[in-house]
């Protein structure tokens, strides 16, 4: 049988994260770097900091001195993706 061509599979928001799974973008902790969250968004690092510069990064950013820092939470946010996977969350009272 012959495999759908990558045009002819439903995009979601995961599969524009350039690979990234949703486990993988909670393990990088409760903030990452610029040139991290642009690979996630699928944008290039040049980019990324010209959009910081003009205030249109797709998410807000925190600056500490001239560091950026991106909130993970933000991240998974945009991308409609829980902060905690259904794994982390407690059980429901019995």
């Amino acid at each position: 049988m012959k495999q759908p061509s990558s045009s002819a599979r439903p995009r979601t928001a995961l599969s524009a994260a350039a690979g990234w799974s949703p486990a993988g973008i909670r393990a990088l902790g409760p903030v990452t770097d610029v040139p991290t969250a642009a690979a996630i968004f699928g944008i290039g690092r040049s980019t990324a900091y010209v959009l910081l510069k003009i205030g249109e990064f797709p998410i807000p950013v925190i600056q500490i001195g001239s560091r950026y820092r991106v909130p993970v939470a933000a991240i998974l946010a945009a991308l409609h993706l829980p902060v905690e996977s259904d794994e982390e969350l407690p059980p429901p009272p019995t």
